[in-house]
């Protein structure tokens, strides 16, 4: 297979073997926790720091380039870095095994929770999980607050992202249309750009000229192209042939077909991270379809937490539980089993798509000032996205009751305030003073948190 740089571009070291080259992958796949800014760093310390095998400037310039795209940035930036080093062989490895620890973890913790998910124990433990993501959700939005909203532009932009979604409603993809729009407009105008940054990777700097890829190529091989073209094409077609296949079988209305066209839907519009898609997920999945109930949606970003891989995983468990009640099987769990891998193709897919098409031709975009104010602009919208989530989070775990208030166009929740449930609030409380007080890792919140709930439980206290 052709290797995407060619020879002169590459490093002195010896040149990692594809069986060497699968281990690390699936290294970086089992230590994948805490979302993109946790899974990210990951690959910063195996890949540059121990490896060598690319530098800072072009881990960087691979980073900006997955973040112009669609869907999870850690599993592009894999397949990205794969296909450098080991073309379009390299790239499928590096993705499919950044998904697969996630994809078994949560299929089975699927079958677990409606198995035994309201019995005893494992109750308690998801009751005690929900108070620690909202925590977690929230220091999500102060995270990415302060590296995004860095101008006015981008604190207005964030304020009307929150009211559109929060008070009229308005869909996710919208939001992040209109926000590129007002993005590019600011940089042809003369505005300003809406500001805002890439993720932390760390504090090293590893100079690019000493590690394998070298300093950037300047092109790329004609096969290579051709073989990642070819490639993206037929990602193409696996990601939209069960698609097809179910609208004309079964149509809409079923099950099965609106995992598949729901989740297609999202995997071209899920810009800013797996918590903006989540907020998304809840308008449609819970209050349209109403596959599962809020509760439930903190259940499976509790697990998509605790599981290393992509914090998007979390849309399996919400297809697991949409086909497990509504595709009247006399088979519950394997219709959720395939409701879930259905809802993880349609996702990921597409991914594999953008980084094939779009990696020969990334040198076209660098220095592009437009693209890069529409991406600032859509950044600083997902903030207020997020706030939403965690607004929304907030309401569903701390009061049992909420009340829906509608004024013309304007429909919002607010909570019942005599039905707080004073045992979650404690948690919560608790969770939100180890996370931004204590700053404690997120893994250990959410293991005290479980055990917490369990004691609770026990103790007759929740």
């Amino acid at each position: 297979m052709a290797d995407p740089l060619p020879r002169d571009a590459r490093g002195p070291a010896a040149w990692p073997t594809h069986a060497e080259a699968t281990r690390v992958w699936l290294r970086i796949a089992l230590l994948s926790f805490g979302g993109p800014a946790g899974q990210i760093a990951v690959m910063h310390r195996i890949l540059i720091d121990e490896r060598r095998w690319l530098g800072d400037g072009r881990f960087l310039h691979a980073l900006n380039f997955c973040m112009l795209l669609p869907g999870p940035e850690a599993q592009q930036l894999a397949t990205y870095i794969g296909w450098l080093m080991h073309g379009t062989r390299g790239g499928l490895v590096a993705g499919l095994l950044f998904v697969l620890p996630g994809l078994v973890s949560i299929m089975a913790l699927s079958w677990l929770y409606v198995l035994f998910g309201h019995v005893g124990v494992v109750a308690a433990a998801f009751f005690g999980l929900k108070a620690a993501v909202l925590a977690i959700v929230l220091q999500a939005v102060v995270r990415i607050g302060s590296r995004t909203l860095r101008t006015p532009l981008a604190r207005a932009i964030a304020a009307a992202a929150f009211v559109a979604i929060f008070g009229f409603g308005v869909p996710f993809p919208a939001i992040v249309g209109t926000a590129a729009i007002v993005g590019l407009a600011a940089a042809r105008l003369g505005w300003g750009a809406p500001g805002g940054g890439a993720h932390g990777v760390g504090g090293s700097h590893v100079a690019d000229a000493g590690t394998l890829l070298g300093e950037e190529a300047a092109g790329v091989a004609p096969g290579a192209r051709r073989s990642a073209l070819l490639a993206g094409a037929a990602a193409l077609g696996f990601w939209l042939l069960p698609v097809g296949l179910l609208l004309l079988g079964p149509g809409p209305g079923n099950v099965f077909t609106d995992i598949a066209t729901f989740f297609s839907r999202m995997a071209v519009v899920t810009f800013g991270g797996a918590y903006a898609v989540l907020a998304y997920v809840a308008q449609q999945a819970v209050e349209s379809y109403g596959w599962l109930a809020p509760g439930e949606m903190l259940d499976g970003l509790g697990m998509a937490e605790t599981t290393p891989g992509p914090l998007i995983m979390v849309l399996q468990f919400v297809g697991f539980l949409a086909a497990y009640r509504e595709a009247g099987w006399a088979a519950p769990l394997l219709a959720g089993t395939l409701g879930g891998l259905l809802a993880t193709w349609v996702t990921f897919a597409p991914c594999f798509a953008w980084i094939f098409l779009g990696a020969p031709y990334i040198e076209r975009l660098r220095g592009n000032r437009a693209l890069a104010a529409a991406l600032a602009a859509v950044s600083a919208a997902v903030v207020g996205v997020i706030l939403n989530l965690a607004l929304w989070f907030a309401l569903h775990v701390v009061f049992r009751e909420v009340v829906a208030i509608t004024a013309g166009p304007l429909a919002f929740d607010l909570p019942r305030l005599s039905s707080v449930d004073w045992a979650a609030a404690a948690l919560s409380a608790l969770a939100l003073m180890a996370v931004f007080g204590l700053r404690v890792g997120m893994i250990p919140v959410l293991a005290g948190a479980a055990a917490l709930g369990v004691t609770l439980r026990l103790a007759g206290l929740a």
